[in-house]
């Protein structure tokens, strides 16, 4: 059995540490929901200041709530709608320093002050977003979203 790596000091040698160990999680013979579990409690162990760290998944161009942590959220999200809606209609990764700033944002918990959401896309098929809020305000900066890019880049490899 793996065992996490213990945390270190800064974000960016936690963020490395994700990064290595994904491989070890992620396994090309399991289910993708098994896969995915693994994926957030991983992300979700390795970043500091974040309240809510989850998937959502592409099923017939609508997003549907998939393994989290944190507290309950909502378990449907149209595309263009809200933060993950806009990175799902964009495929692109969309980064929120006030999430009270931008316009149409769905509050799954008020402690959420900033977001950022990341495509999961493999071979072309829109599997769904990383999503990850934080009670910090301009929380997630370009090293966040470099690794975290990264982090799903391993994740989808790791799916091959």
């Amino acid at each position: 059995m793996e065992t996490l790596f213990p945390r270190q000091q800064t974000q960016e040698e936690n963020y490395q540490l994700l990064c290595d160990i994904i491989p070890y999680y992620i396994k090309n013979d399991e289910p993708l929901i098994s896969n995915l579990s693994n994926f957030v409690s991983l992300v979700e162990y390795y970043i500091d200041d974040v309240n809510w760290v989850g998937v959502y998944l592409n099923e017939y161009e609508t997003l549907y709530v998939g393994p989290f942590q944190g507290k309950p959220a909502c378990s449907k999200i149209e595309k263009g709608r809200g933060v993950c809606g806009t990175a799902f209609e964009t495929k692109k990764t969309v980064r929120v320093d006030d999430v009270n700033l931008f316009e149409g944002h769905i509050a799954c918990d008020d402690a959420s002050a900033s977001e950022i959401v990341i495509p999961i896309i493999k071979d072309n098929t829109f599997i769904g977003v990383l999503d990850i809020d934080s009670p910090s305000k301009g929380r997630f900066k370009d090293m966040d979203q470099t690794y975290l890019e990264k982090a799903v880049s391993l994740f989808i490899d790791s799916l091959s």
